[in-house]
């Protein structure tokens, strides 16, 4: 683990050290290193169990395709943020890659905790760049409103987890996962672990998000700079399914009977914000909204708690977190060269740049779940897993799949397709920066269709 935790800290004096004119491409290398460096973790010495144990951090087959994919996509956020923050001052451009970097130092102590209440801290922490992020770096003067949004849900939800988690530690005595599933298991019987049972859940719901606590995202996404809808799209929103994953195992006996209303506000919400995606006019607004219908999928798939729900959550997050970013990626290529984000303004944009086209093509399938990608391999564990608990999930969960569809191409056929607006006279051609960048999101989508165990976790 220090392997990686060290690189990443000593980014730091990288960035502040360094001449201006090697700033980002220093960075970028270095973060590329640690993403390389990231995927040695993937080779597991035991089949299940932790790997590597210390006293705070180790990896398990849970954490570990999180934490590869945190490492990820660091460079990533370096590449695509180069365009719109290099004419700044170089303080600030140092600032910005300084805030990205601690991200992904919270993010790696967040996944790799043993601790329960370290990974509280973590998850918290992780408020405080992203804040930053959205509030200084955003597009337009709602950014403010929006980083308020963000930061009251997740302080709102998260409240209740600490009482929760203080409250387990009184009664169990330790925190630390290795050794509460050793624990006896939790007479779990009055109203009051009712209420704990929610107050441990609630703060991974609100941070899914789950449909109903879901206004935050939104904002929190069209607001931001393309690094922060990128990190939120791709890790952030999983921290609430690693969590959930985490404290499920304690909160057994009460789930069978109190998951049944987040269950059906998430299979609601799935086609509920798929409905919104089919009319949404900004682009960036749509992608968010796909992202909770995602989310909506995952969240289901954990409540239900089987094995197979468990795998097609991890696989979907992973998954949905690559193809999602990609997807924030190339809206980002089109407002930086036309400065509308308005899905009838950028429209036609395959005559001008076809490879760019070819990109948004694969981004889209890979978002509605075409075979053989892991999106579809997560779909189908889930919703086979769904079906199995309850025959009537499948209208919901079906439904939700042909949504997903229409709204995919309804998405790439707008931005893509038709005439050209008679205002685009002069465009930037597409950079070789954007080319890697999209190539370094879906390639690993790509791969891990011959190497899908990679990232099932513990469940198979």
């Amino acid at each position: 683990m220090l392997k990686i935790l060290i690189p990443t800290i000593m980014l730091f004096p990288t960035i502040w050290l360094v001449p201006s004119k090697w700033l980002w491409p220093s960075s970028l290398m270095q973060s590329l290193a640690i993403a390389f460096a990231s995927l040695s973790w993937l080779k597991w010495s035991s089949e299940t169990g932790w790997s590597t144990p210390t006293f705070y951090l180790a990896t398990d087959p849970l954490s570990t395709p999180l934490l590869v994919l945190s490492c990820w996509l660091l460079p990533l956020m370096i590449l695509a943020s180069q365009n719109h923050i290099s004419p700044e001052p170089i303080n600030r451009q140092r600032t910005y890659i300084s805030l990205l970097t601690s991200l992904q130092m919270f993010l790696i102590l967040a996944f790799g905790a043993t601790e329960i209440l370290m990974f509280y801290i973590m998850f918290e922490a992780t408020l405080i760049p992203t804040l930053f992020i959205i509030t200084r770096w955003g597009n337009q003067t709602e950014r403010l409103n929006a980083g308020t949004y963000f930061l009251f849900y997740t302080l709102a939800g998260s409240l209740p987890l600490l009482v929760a988690l203080l409250l387990l530690q009184k009664d169990t005595g330790t925190l630390s996962l290795l050794t509460l599933q050793y624990a006896p298991p939790l007479q779990l019987s009055t109203w009051g672990d009712k209420l704990w049972w929610a107050g441990c859940l609630v703060a991974f719901l609100v941070k899914m998000p789950l449909y109903g606590a879901h206004l935050w995202l939104p904002k929190a996404h069209v607001e931001a700079p393309i690094a922060g809808s990128m990190v939120l799209a791709a890790v952030l929103l999983k921290l609430g399914g690693y969590g959930m994953m985490r404290m499920m195992l304690m909160l057994d006996p009460l789930t069978k009977h109190l998951a049944y209303p987040f269950i059906a506000l998430a299979l609601w919400g799935i086609i509920m914000t798929g409905s919104i995606c089919l009319r949404q006019t900004d682009l960036k607004s749509l992608i968010a909204y796909s992202s909770v219908s995602h989310m909506g999928l995952v969240a289901g798939g954990i409540l239900i708690q089987t094995p197979w729900g468990f795998s097609g959550a991890i696989i979907l997050m992973i998954a949905h977190g690559l193809a999602s970013s990609a997807l924030f990626c190339l809206a980002n290529t089109s407002y930086e060269r036309t400065h509308s984000r308005t899905m009838l303004l950028v429209r036609g944009m395959q005559t001008i740049l076809p490879l760019m086209t070819t990109w948004w093509f694969i981004a889209s399938l890979a978002n509605l779940a075409l075979p053989p990608l892991p999106n579809l391999m997560g779909e189908l564990l889930i919703i086979t897993s769904m079906f199995n608990w309850s025959y009537w999930t499948l209208i919901l969960t079906g439904a939700g799949t042909l949504i997903t569809a229409a709204y995919s191409f309804h998405l790439f056929l707008t931005t893509q397709r038709g005439p050209l607006p008679s205002h685009v006279i002069a465009l930037e051609p597409s950079h070789t920066r954007e080319h890697l960048l999209l190539t370094l999101h879906l390639l690993p989508i790509t791969l891990l269709i011959l190497k899908p165990e990679q990232m099932w976790g513990w469940c198979f």
